[in-house]
């Protein structure tokens, strides 16, 4: 089953040893919180089978790249806190993670301001094995990392994906724009299955770029 945190939810792989997904909501208040990275990266005692832990990433030249970003929790010490469990963590290039990545978050929390509330899913694609390994723990080095979005308030619902390849990238985030459709038959993942099958349906199939503000797929 999922485990719940303060400010987000998981599901763990233990195959793969990170998580398969993380969901949270955010909002515009949430996205202005205050408080500073905690960095107390450690094991996560939640997972009955045991997560992944810092040895595993030291000197594997890959960073703990955060799921949940410490970002998106910095309106709550807590939240802040258990953003650094290690079961919420996926080793990711460090170009990637301190570039494209990072754009990325920082455009999902300007989103978040600008819609009032988002709902937020993200994590490693793991259909595409197998993978490389780092550590004692085997730990899978993704190739790949999607987000998807809902924006669930009217005026205007609307839904996107984004799918990464796992390295550094100047392209632009309209680049990496799918549909959730397209992003949930990469993943075998069901997102937003909580919605009416119909408004599901619609908002999942759609990729509007431009109703987030970003430049349509292949213009530069």
């Amino acid at each position: 089953g999922a485990l719940s945190y303060t400010g987000f939810t998981l599901k763990y792989n233990e195959q793969y040893e990170q998580a398969e997904w993380v969901a949270y909501q955010l909002t515009a208040e949430e996205a202005r919180g205050r408080y500073e990275r905690s960095e107390n990266f450690r094991v996560d005692a939640g997972v009955s089978t045991g997560s992944a832990a810092l040895e595993d990433y030291r000197g594997s030249g890959y960073d703990r790249g955060h799921l949940a970003p410490a970002g998106d929790m910095k309106w709550s010490p807590a939240a802040m806190s258990e953003s650094f469990l290690m079961s919420n963590m996926s080793p990711q290039d460090p170009g990637f993670n301190r570039g494209v990545w990072r754009r990325l978050e920082e455009q999902v929390r300007e989103w978040a301001e600008e819609n009032g509330e988002l709902y937020v899913v993200t994590g490693p694609v793991l259909t595409d094995g197998p993978f490389e390994v780092i550590g004692g723990n085997a730990v899978a080095v993704p190739r790949q990392f999607y987000k998807v979005l809902l924006d669930y308030r009217e005026p205007e619902l609307k839904a996107i994906g984004f799918l990464l390849p796992n390295e550094a990238s100047s392209l632009p985030l309209s680049a990496f724009v799918l549909s959730v459709d397209e992003v949930e038959a990469v993943t075998a993942l069901d997102f937003f299955a909580a919605l009416p099958d119909r408004l599901e349906a619609q908002l999942e199939a759609t990729v509007g770029p431009a109703l987030w503000g970003l430049a349509p797929k292949g213009a530069s």
